[in-house]
């Protein structure tokens, strides 16, 4: 059985006094805690703690190794970190986001990422919806959100700014809108994952108004609707990092630029801390930098 997995039940043991925290502590079960217990006191010899059937408590031998056991647990984790930062990263990285992201932001994020680490391959999953990170074996996932799932653990690395943009056939012919109720009488462009096309707008003197919409052309994808747009088909609303190109090109205009949509925070998802591969930690301190580097 692992030592060291053993000395970290006994310590936490120490400090608990109980099978059952220790165990969800450690995310294990009663049995299992019993059993490391066991190795640790056959390992050192010695009986660590008294039992009873309400409570436990470290014997004369516990008490004068536990400080030894601490400092060795210390030690170890410090020697793995040692490892662990010499090794070069190396083995596949997978990663879901949106087509849109992937293709315009986070391919070119990958190619420094790529030439620098050449044992690392990456595999992209790139779909709107939302993955299930552990039943699919992804490592990582860029998502869009104000508040993300509190199961997984993540940061923020970016801002996604969105503007109202169509193409300047589109506004000749159909005409500019003013203000927000005007676009209910243009040809606007829905986001189907949204559900209802309402689109939540703030102007800068902290008017916030919400236009409900009736969408003739709508697609579970944005870049599918920043075609649309280009195509003179109606205004769309677009998150800067895929049409800032465009709108410097003159391709697309930004509509209503006083009235702002909600702008999301980019995080990136994984599901757990442990056992997570160089690979993927040189990945996200990476996109943190370069997302601060190469603003869209």
């Amino acid at each position: 059985m692992d030592r060291i997995t053993a000395a970290k039940v006994f310590v936490d043991l120490a400090y608990s006094g109980s099978f059952t925290r220790t165990a969800d502590r450690l995310d294990m079960s009663r049995p299992m805690v019993s059993r490391h217990l066991e190795a640790m006191e056959s390992w050192l010899q010695a009986r660590l703690f008294h039992r009873t059937t309400r409570k436990i408590s470290l014997t004369a031998a516990g008490e004068q190794c536990l400080a030894d056991v601490e400092q060795w647990l210390l030690q170890a984790e410090q020697l793995e970190q040692l490892v662990v930062a010499q090794q070069q990263p190396a083995g596949q990285i997978r990663i879901a986001t949106s087509m849109s992201f992937g293709f315009s932001q986070l391919v070119p994020a990958l190619r420094d990422f790529m030439a620098r680490y050449p044992q690392v391959t990456v595999d992209l999953q790139l779909q709107d919806t939302v993955t299930d990170l552990t039943a699919e074996r992804i490592d990582l996932a860029l998502r869009f959100a104000t508040n993300p799932d509190p199961s997984l653990i993540g940061k923020p690395i970016a801002m996604c700014e969105s503007v109202l943009v169509a193409s300047p056939a589109y506004l000749q012919q159909q005409g500019v809108p003013q203000d927000p109720d005007d676009l209910r009488r243009h040809q606007c462009l829905g986001y189907r994952n949204f559900g209802r096309h309402v689109w939540h707008l703030s102007h800068a003197d902290k008017q916030d108004v919400s236009v409900d919409l009736n969408c003739r052309l709508t697609a579970n994808e944005v870049t599918a609707l920043m075609a649309a747009a280009k195509e003179g088909m109606g205004i769309a609303m677009q998150p800067t990092y895929l049409v800032s190109g465009l709108l410097k090109s003159g391709e697309l205009q930004v509509v209503l630029p006083q009235w702002r949509p909600d702008d999301l925070k980019i995080y990136v998802l994984y599901a757990s801390r442990k056992h997570q591969s160089t690979a993927v930690r040189a990945l996200i301190d990476h996109l943190e930098h370069w997302f601060q580097q190469y603003p869209w």
